[in-house]
């Protein structure tokens, strides 16, 4: 893979993930035409291959020519917006505020948020970010039930209630990305990370609050490999281990993508799961064997005993034209062999894995994006035998938001016109809630030595098979129209209505939800939720 070496360019300047905004790059990322890193996100703003469209989006509506101070602020450009001879820096304020209506549960809803970020360069080697929120939100019930049983706003941070539906919340991202030298990016932050060319991630996904990590990113030519350590915390595993009992944990993760062709590409990672306090207050020392930076620890884990939990999986993608990319993941957990390839169910295999395809211009309609995704996880994976060591962040999963024991399907369209931006999303899911006090398998903050369906003893079943428990659908619809008003920090007016359902024989949830607001930043909020618990 390191036979062939490009000319690799100097990258620093991160712009935040949101699959809203990144998919508008889709006709340059996927075009047959170029070898662009895609599975791996937050992308570097100044990539040679997004540079020309980047610039584009964010400069839209500036026609060159002079206009009041005013109109420039709220049309065109930063609210502080300087550039040197050697360095640039802007700062915002990023206004969120809305009204709407539950109508299914009659309830008035809203959000109040305000937030500011600042950011810059210094040289061509440094650069940095910060984005900061305080918030408010009347949220409607199936959302409510979320928080409620989680504590977690939904992807953003710890909720503090203030009304039956009501929350008040906290967040921060922030960065510092330095690259020496053109082969090399360090990047220390508290943000996300994705992996994958889809709207989920089997593997890590950008739902779970932001964490503190400390990320390496080499780039030779076709090669672009990735390593990261992160510091995390478990609220879940607090509440599991008992009174005075506060625990952090560690993950390290690896992932190498290879662009093999313009049209191939294949992706390889690695995940583990370490804590320093086990369920029972017994502190442990940091293992420093996962400093090594290089791929596929799992052999030096199993020689240290295998106390820690290891997930490997692999993506891959292959253009099948300029307009229709086929990408795919496999997530890997737990593996048994002899019972692997039969059809007994064993609790022991966990694995997940998504197929789709995606693409631009769809029917020649210029900037009609499009993506059409199928993603499923068998029951227990992602869970563990200890509650510290499941694959979670802040109580909630690193990868899929539902957890495991899912089938998803969920197609997504966007299009755009001047400054009108329309969106929508159909997703329908079929998942097995636990029932009865017995374990089945979605929920991953439970232990998977528990299955339901034991068979000899506690860490063995038989069995089991996706959407086993309460079984339950979900449909879920959105449209969105906006009216982009600022283009720098994604300043807009949006319309949006949700329809969502949520059946089993235990209880039938209906949503019907309406909102207006004036939006702003990149930030992604993820209304798609299926249920943490029945309820």
């Amino acid at each position: 893979m390191f036979s062939i070496i490009g000319v690799a360019r100097s990258q620093s300047e991160y712009q935040p993930y949101s699959y809203q905004f990144y998919q508008k790059l889709d006709v340059d990322l996927y075009s047959t035409k170029t070898r662009a890193f895609t599975s791996m996100r937050p992308f570097f703003a100044d990539d040679s291959v997004l540079k020309q469209r980047y610039d584009s989006l964010m400069n839209y509506g500036n026609d060159g020519r002079q206009h009041s101070w005013s109109h420039q602020k709220l049309f065109n450009e930063h609210l502080i917006d300087v550039k040197g001879t050697n360095s640039t820096f802007y700062a915002d304020l990023l206004p969120d505020v809305g009204i709407g209506r539950d109508i299914s549960g009659k309830l008035n809803t809203s959000v109040t948020s305000l937030g500011a970020q600042f950011g810059g360069t210094v040289g061509k080697k440094f650069f940095y970010y910060f984005a900061g929120y305080e918030n408010s939100a009347v949220l409607p019930e199936y959302i409510s039930t979320y928080i409620n049983q989680t504590g977690i706003i939904p992807g953003q941070a710890g909720a503090r209630t203030y009304s039956a539906n009501g929350y008040d919340w906290s967040n921060y991202t922030a960065l510092l990305s330095y690259t020496p030298i053109k082969y090399l990016n360090i990047t220390l932050g508290n943000d996300k990370t994705f992996i994958g060319d889809g709207y989920r991630s089997e593997l890590l996904s950008d739902f779970a609050s932001a964490y503190p990590f400390l990320k390496l990113t080499g780039t030779l030519g076709n090669v672009r490999y990735m390593a990261m350590w992160a510091y995390m915390d478990d609220p879940v595993a607090d509440i599991n281990a008992g009174d005075n009992i506060s625990r952090k944990k560690f993950a390290v993760f690896h992932y190498l993508d290879w662009n093999v062709s313009n049209r191939v590409s294949l992706g390889f990672f690695d995940a583990i799961i370490s804590y320093t306090v086990d369920d029972k207050g017994n502190k442990r020392p940091f293992d420093f064997t996962y400093i090594n930076p290089v791929i596929f620890l799992r052999p030096v884990e199993a020689q240290n005993g295998s106390p820690d939990n290891a997930l490997i999986g692999g993506t891959a993608k292959y253009k099948m034209s300029d307009h229709v990319t086929v990408y795919g993941q496999f997530a890997l957990d737990e593996f048994q062999a002899k019972d692997f390839f039969s059809s007994d169910g064993s609790s022991r295999n966990k694995y997940a894995w998504q197929i789709g395809f995606r693409g631009a211009d769809l029917f020649s309609v210029k900037g009609l994006n499009y993506l059409a995704e199928y993603n499923t996880a068998k029951p227990f994976t992602y869970s563990e035998r200890s509650y510290i060591e499941n694959y979670s962040d802040n109580g909630e999963p690193l990868a899929h938001p539902w957890g495991a024991n899912f089938r998803e399907w969920v197609g997504l369209l966007n299009y755009s016109y001047k400054r009108f931006d329309f969106s929508g999303e159909a997703d329908f899911g079929r998942y097995g809630f636990d029932e009865n006090g017995m374990n089945f398998g979605k929920n991953i903050f439970e232990l998977y030595t528990t299955p339901a369906r034991a068979v000899g003893n506690a860490n063995y079943s038989l069995g089991n098979y996706t959407g086993q428990g309460l079984t339950t659908n979900l449909v879920y619809l959105e449209g969105k129209v906006a009216f982009l008003l600022n283009p720098k920090y994604n300043l807009r007016i949006e319309l949006g209505a949700i329809y969502r359902t949520e059946d089993n024989s235990q209880f039938n949830d209906r949503t019907t939800w309406f909102t207006l607001g004036l939006r702003s930043s990149f930030r992604t909020f993820y209304n798609d939720l299926a249920s943490f618990l029945p309820h």
